[in-house]
């Protein structure tokens, strides 16, 4: 069903491309510095699950009318930016109640972080383009088994990119930690992931088509 010289250069076509530092992976490293380990994690699991969003399109070919018309990947494209910026803007505004190096932060709301991470994933247009352009190269267009073929591709490459997000969140999760003993670093933080959001925000926002 699959040629071996394109599942082989697919293997390592997609775990350079997952080991590039984008949007996900910059989403869940400032999810696991603000919220630790297990809100990274859970945060890596939404976006798997958002992946799946462009996967399912990919087959059943609605990215490609994506890719194709200006307005729905704008009407997209500025819904996914619109909801990172209000999530930075959030994290800007927030005041940590922590009066104390023994305070702790208010604990994590991990259904809700599951939940941002399908959205900020699914409606990113760019992400549906990519799969569009990028999974139909390592399989031919007139096999039998095409859509079963650009399924497989898109699930290993969404777990090998879950795989290297948890692996962010355990080694930056690490850090939470330390932001809890130092309160004033830990309200830093807070801001410094509240821009983090905005950026990735507006870089959205920005993104073309091709």
């Amino acid at each position: 069903m699959f040629n071996f010289q394109n599942i082989y250069l697919f293997f390592i076509a997609s775990l350079l491309l997952n080991l590039t530092p984008g949007n996900d992976m910059l989403y869940v490293a400032s999810r696991s510095v603000s919220r630790g380990v297990k809100a990274g994690i859970v945060s890596a699991l939404g976006i798997f699950v958002g992946c799946f969003v462009h996967i399912s399109a990919a087959v059943l070919g609605l990215s490609f009318i994506i890719s194709r018309s200006a307005y729905l990947f704008q009407l997209i494209k500025f819904a996914g930016a619109g909801y990172l910026i209000y999530l930075g803007i959030k994290a800007l505004l927030s005041k940590p109640n922590l009066n104390s190096t023994d305070e702790k932060p208010a604990k994590a709301n991990y259904r809700q972080l599951f939940k941002q991470g399908i959205i900020t994933n699914a409606l990113n247009p760019k992400v549906a383009v990519f799969f569009l352009s990028f999974l139909p190269q390592f399989i031919s267009p007139v096999s039998p088994f095409f859509k079963f073929q650009l399924f497989s591709l898109g699930i290993w490459f969404d777990v090998q990119g879950t795989m290297v997000l948890i692996i962010v969140a355990c080694i930056l999760g690490k850090t939470k930690d330390f932001f809890r003993k130092n309160p004033k670093v830990w309200m830093i933080q807070e801001k410094v992931t509240g821009l983090i959001l905005v950026g990735l925000g507006i870089r959205i926002a920005l993104a073309s088509r091709k």
